[in-house]
């Protein structure tokens, strides 16, 4: 297993603790220790993707455009003239 694989799976199981988290106070709110805890995997989490995306680029779409329409700036797969040179 690369470095890159393995940061991304310590990032996806941090991920993964942030969700179980968040489920588990929708049905207990007043929970102070699983809310701390929360807080520290999502601290962990954004600085393991902020070094995995200084080193390997970015992990998803938002990371590297923020704009949530830049999808549609781009030709779409039939205007691209790729299917007449087949």
């Amino acid at each position: 297993m690369s470095e890159q694989e393995r940061l991304l799976r310590r990032i996806r199981a941090l991920q993964f603790s942030e969700w179980e988290l968040h489920i588990f106070l929708d049905t207990h709110p007043n929970d102070c220790e699983a809310a701390k805890k929360l807080e520290e995997c999502r601290a962990k989490t954004a600085a393991l993707v902020k070094e995995y995306e200084a080193a390997y680029g970015p992990l998803n779409e938002t990371s590297a455009n923020t704009s949530r329409w830049a999808w549609i700036t781009g030709p779409w797969p039939w205007e691209t003239g790729e299917e007449e040179d087949a």
